[in-house]
């Protein structure tokens, strides 16, 4: 099971991020909620929130510890419960999504774009970075309850 979702969720962030530059890229936004989404391609030679930018060597080292600290920690905890198995495997699915981006082009493809209005224009992203996030929401959560082992 956890596999497929492996697997699923690379594929789903890798399938968007090539539509994404077949169809966005040296184009304009497009729009889909006005002022609130729209898909927009971008070039992102950094961290998230832009930061660290055109560090890719160490980016790509640091994605691999993390990678493989997390697979090692899912090896040695035998207890974890499934929603904890399934959060780090959603970071790391997360993680060689845009790690396999890294590699290839040298920069994360990101295309998802949200703004609130005039408010706030929150920083262009992708799938992989969604599954990062909610995955570590949802371990932090299981940590917070104490329900991440059994």
């Amino acid at each position: 099971m956890y596999y497929i979702i492996f697997i699923s969720l690379v594929l789903i962030d890798q399938i968007t991020k090539f539509y994404a530059i077949d169809l966005l890229k040296n184009d304009l936004p497009y729009v889909i909620i006005d002022n609130f989404l729209q898909f927009n391609y971008l070039e992102n030679y950094g961290a998230a929130f832009g930061k660290l930018q055109d560090k890719k060597v160490f980016l790509i080292i640091v994605t691999i510890i993390v990678i493989i600290g997390i697979i090692f920690y899912l090896i040695k905890n035998k207890k974890l419960t499934t929603m904890s198995k399934i959060s780090m495997v959603m970071i790391i699915s997360g993680a060689i999504g845009n790690l396999i981006d890294r590699i290839k082009y040298g920069y994360v493809v990101d295309f998802i774009d949200v703004k609130f209005g005039s408010f706030y224009d929150y920083p262009v992203f992708n799938i992989a970075d969604s599954v990062i996030v909610v995955g570590t929401i949802l371990f932090a959560y299981l940590v917070l309850t104490d329900k991440y082992e059994y």
